[in-house]
């Protein structure tokens, strides 16, 4: 059964007629076809029900109909072409349309013939030429309300004509005068054709010899063998010579007409071998009406058989060897005669298409300067992108590296002034001064942090987002930042898209936009932030060459300030480029916003005019993805450790800053100076647990492959990169590699505690679950637990081995066991299948574990949770204290986490606090 229709009208007109019928199907201007005038529902049924290729434009906007014969015409434009007006259809072409267009409008039609048209077809710019016919459509009250066009395309036409041009010249070089025939006096002008040549020759030849007649034949070689044509015949019995049969290959005729000799009969009664025809001069039937002949073969001037010259009388031995020399001559001139003849006949049919292929490349001629004034525009746009694109990404690579050098000497102050912290203990004053140097050191990172946004550079950590819900969430933010006086309004679309993003980064970005738009505004305006849902097609796509075609979710920033000038505009994303007095920005924050799109596979455009404000478009990258829950976690005390950590570092002082810090939080200490100097450290023997390394030191051996070697060496060697910059060794695509642990400089202590702990957490983990001797196998089977019934266990953990081995203990103990190795895959499992506890790690590749944690309550109000980390740090999930199971962990810790995890089962609320001590 079928669905509703919007109309019964048109009830036919092929496919296009049923996209008409669709619900909802409106041409611009003109609205539903149920409000469409009469005049121009008639038009438009005589157009449907035609096989001619036309289409009609109709009312203000002129909006663009046609017919299924017409889709062939422009196949990449159709269905979106249907409806929308004709000036946005054919935008490519309306400037050579437009003025015909307003000529027919104003009632007078238009005839073009083999009109050029470039015309884009499978992506490209390709010449094509068509025949155009413009009548003008009046309404029901006589005025013009539109125009109605039948074309025909004749590209194959036009080709063929050039083609036939350049023959002609080529053959007009060839011929430039022409050869005169013999003694007969006739001369072969361009103006005779090869009929009369060959009627001259034969005539000629009758007054030579003193034939009664003379006859030409033409070899018409065909697939069924070798056959002749009569061409001409001259004499004084034609009537008795009509009925004469074409020859054949006989054995009397063979010769000649295979060109290898003369062949004469002086008597045909001694020699009657050939011929039918009715008695002569006392001639049996069937036999030629003649006594003697004499036959001489035609050659071309390339030795190749043409015909043959027969004469012939009614008298014997009439034909001596003074006529059969003159023949031979006569046959040779004959053969060039015929030949040039053959040559003027194709130029006069060539000829006869000179004057249209004139006209046509007229007519080309007549848009050659503007479509070469197009080209010229088009090719000056393109290397105008491409030399702001090598230069942004020059730019980039130069504030990428002068932010490693900066944040270097972050490290060694930030880590100097944390150490000092200790020495100024109870010093109120000196507290306060590295307190401030501490907030300098901050605004120092920020900045770096923004010239590797630029460069894109910066390792991001996206989300799966509601920019809608994002943007609400920062209001009182904005309100502060920008001011009372500045008025702000937030639009955000019901149905709005997800986007995979870092939430962090598009916060900074909106922030940085606001203060741009608040300033200038002076302080007071309008601020508008929307978001909503867009599509970026293969046109823009063309328009835009930084653009790819797809679907994204629009951040909007737009305000009423000064605007800005088409100067400015060039140089607006460059970094240090500012408008505002000195000392009242850093020129970083558009060209941050830059690089952070671009390099979240997003596309930004700005539109400024002086005096009209600004709003600058993010266009970022469509999620099918659900939204992923933040969760933020409250600092605790650090704790360091007693492992032995060598520190790979080639600047001095940022090296004798780690190594003091990490002595201080009780490790034994290694160091470095680069990465070869590392792996002889390493191949020395001496027992390492952790290797912290800098990505970008001198040397041909790269910290990537130091990590590499050091784990061949020491397989239970735990691996921790650090970096102000990353290049393109760990970090691709935006995200880090699979597996890689990093820690950004300038980093706090606390900060580097912590990382350190987890890495030599999951590391011990992994050493654990890899070892033969290891407790998964001395887990009591099924059915020894005393305390309750099996549970099914959601473990989320994205490192294959301690995933396996925790799996294999919980099954060990009696317990179903669903795996998965990040948030997203684990998301799938808790929607479709019941669980009783989630065990997860908090540090997973996209979302953390914590905010999963979040999503797994919402889903499954009762179900159980456990942090297992390495970290002494877990956040509330529903409320309830977190439950930590520290790496590495055994049987018996993991026994006693489910033990305490299992009250949850029963109400959320009841969960148990615990945290279970190292196994």
């Amino acid at each position: 059964m079928t669905g509703p229709v919007a109309s019964d009208w048109p009830p036919a007109g092929g496919d296009v007629g049923r996209l008409m019928r669709v619900p909802g199907f409106e041409a611009a201007g003109l609205g539903p076809v149920d409000a469409w005038p009469g005049a121009l529902r008639s038009h438009v049924d005589t157009m449907l029900a035609s096989r001619q290729s036309m289409y009609v434009a109709w009312g203000p906007d002129l909006a663009f109909l046609y017919n299924d014969a017409y889709v062939p015409i422009f196949p990449e434009r159709h269905p979106g072409a249907l409806g929308r007006p004709f000036s946005e259809v054919w935008s490519d072409v309306w400037a050579q349309f437009g003025g015909t267009i307003a000529s027919v409008l104003n009632g007078e039609p238009a005839l073009f013939e083999n009109l050029p048209i470039p015309m884009m077809r499978a992506g490209h710019l390709v010449d094509t030429w068509f025949t155009f016919s413009f009548t003008p459509l009046r309404g029901a009250g006589g005025a013009i309300d539109g125009l109605l066009c039948i074309t025909t395309e004749v590209t194959e036409g036009v080709l063929a004509a050039r083609r036939e041009q350049d023959a002609l010249a080529a053959l007009k070089a060839r011929t430039d005068a022409l050869a005169t025939v013999n003694r007969a006096g006739v001369a072969i002008t361009s103006e005779l054709d090869v009929e009369r040549v060959a009627q001259t020759i034969v005539d000629a030849g009758v007054a030579l010899t003193g034939a009664e007649f003379g006859a030409f034949f033409y070899n018409t070689r065909d697939e069924r063998g070798e056959g002749y044509r009569l061409y001409a015949l001259s004499g004084a019995d034609p009537e008795a010579f009509a009925s004469f049969p074409q020859p054949r290959n006989t054995a009397l005729f063979a010769p000649t007409f295979g060109g290898e000799t003369v062949v004469r009969s002086d008597d045909v009664t001694r020699d009657a071998r050939y011929g039918r025809n009715a008695p002569h001069a006392g001639m049996p039937d069937g036999h030629l009406p003649v006594r003697s002949y004499l036959a001489v073969p035609v050659k071309s001037r390339s030795g190749e058989a043409i015909g043959a010259l027969l004469f012939g009388h009614g008298e014997p031995a009439r034909f001596d060897a003074a006529a059969e020399a003159s023949l031979l001559s006569l046959a040779g001139q004959a053969a060039v005669a015929i030949d040039n003849a053959r040559l003027f006949a194709q130029l006069e049919r060539q000829l006869r298409h000179r004057a249209r292929a004139e006209e046509q490349l007229r007519q080309l001629n007549e848009t050659l300067e503007a479509r070469v004034a197009s080209e010229i525009a088009d090719r000056r746009q393109a290397e105008r992108a491409l030399q702001q694109a090598q230069k942004m990404e020059t730019i980039g690579k130069l504030t990428g590296g002068v932010a490693h050098d900066f944040n270097n000497l972050l490290q060694v102050i930030s880590g100097n002034l944390q150490l000092l912290t200790r020495d100024v203990a109870g010093n109120e004053r000196g507290e306060r001064r590295v307190a401030n140097a501490l907030a300098g050191v901050a605004r120092g990172a920020k900045l770096a942090s923004q010239l590797l946004a630029f460069g894109r550079r910066q390792p991001l950590a996206p989300k799966v987002v509601n920019v809608g819900r994002l943007i609400a969430g920062m209001d009182d933010m904005l309100r502060r930042s920008i001011g009372e006086a500045v008025e702000v309004e937030t639009v955000a679309s019901a149905d709005l898209w997800n986007t995979l993003i870092d939430p962090t980064q598009i916060e900074t970005a909106i922030l940085n936009l606001a203060i741009n738009a608040r300033d200038a505004m002076n302080g007071a305006g309008k601020l508008t932030i929307e978001a909503g849902n867009a599509v970026l097609d293969a046109d823009y796509a063309r328009r835009h060459s930084e653009a790819t075609a797809g679907q994204y979710v629009l951040v909007a920033v737009s305000d009423t300030g000064s605007g800005m000038t088409p100067e400015v505009l060039e140089q607006v994303f460059e970094p240090f480029f500012s408008t505002k007095p000195e000392g009242k920005g850093t020129g970083l924050g558009l060209s941050m916003v830059y690089g952070f799109v671009k390099q979240s596979g997003g596309h930004i455009k700005l539109y400024s005019e002086p005096g009209q404000g600004t709003a600058v478009k993010l266009y970022l990258p469509r999620a099918d993805q659900v939204e992923d829950v933040q969760v933020a976690l409250d600092g605790t005390p650090v704790r360091g450790g007693t492992e032995t950590i060598l520190v790979a570092e080639d600047d001095e002082e940022v090296r004798a800053t780690v190594v003091e810090t990490l002595g201080d939080l009780g490790y034994r200490v290694l160091t470095a100076k680069d990465a070869a100097s590392a792996l002889s450290v390493v191949e020395s023997g001496v027992p390492i647990d952790l290797l912290f390394t800098d990505v970008v030191m001198p040397g041909t051996l790269k910290s990537p492959e130091l990590a590499r070697r050091a784990r061949l060496r020491l397989p239970n060697l735990a691996v921790l990169f650090t970096s102000g910059y990353t290049e393109n060794s760990i970090v691709h695509g935006g995200r880090l590699d699979a597996g890689v642990e990093l820690l950004s400089k300038p980093y706090a202590r606390e900060a580097l505690a912590r990382k350190i702990r987890h890495v030599l957490a999951n590391q011990a983990q992994r050493t654990q679950a890899a070892e033969p001797d290891s407790e998964t196998a001395a887990v009591e089977p099924a059915g020894a637990l005393a305390d309750a019934a099996p549970l099914t266990v959601l473990l989320v953990e994205d490192d294959a081995l301690i995933r396996a081995n925790a799996a294999e203990m919980l099954q060990g103990f009696g317990h179903v066991v669903v795996e998965a190795g990040s948030a997203e895959e684990a998301d799938a499992a808790l929607q479709t299948m019941p669980v009783d506890v989630l065990m997860t790690d908090l540090g997973l590749p996209g979302v953390s574990g914590g905010a999963f944690a979040a999503r797994a309550r919402e889903l499954r109000p009762g179900v159980g949770v456990i942090f297992a980390t390495g970290s002494d740090l877990a956040p509330e999930v529903d409320g309830d204290a977190p439950l930590l199971l520290r790496k590495p962990y055994d049987a018996e810790a993991l026994k006693a986490a489910l033990a305490a995890a299992r009250p949850a089962v029963a109400g959320p609320t009841q969960a148990a606090a615990a945290l279970v001590p190292d196994g």
